[in-house]
């Protein structure tokens, strides 16, 4: 297992983002939380093994690519914290 935590920049508020991101973790087996950040940034900490999060960070820049500038990807060791996947005020 291991933990990404990831800024996604570019239109990524207001749109949906954290809602389809959402969305989208419910097909695959990771957990963690997504939350938008005051300076217009959307933050993603996502835990599982790395096939899954491979495919699952695919298919987030598959369904929001048109509103996403930039991406950083930091790779980290598992808390294994969550038990499930939210959305962060």
């Amino acid at each position: 297992m291991e933990r990404r935590q990831v800024h996604y920049s570019g239109r990524v508020q207001g749109v949906g983002f954290r809602y389809t991101t959402r969305s989208v973790a419910t097909r695959f087996q990771v957990a963690g939380f997504v939350q938008n950040l005051p300076d217009g940034r959307v933050y993603l900490v996502v835990e599982g093994e790395p096939a899954e999060l491979n495919q699952f960070m695919a298919a987030i820049q598959t369904e929001l690519n048109h509103y996403i500038r930039n991406i950083q990807t930091e790779t980290l060791p598992p808390t294994q914290e969550f038990s499930g996947f939210s959305i962060q005020p």
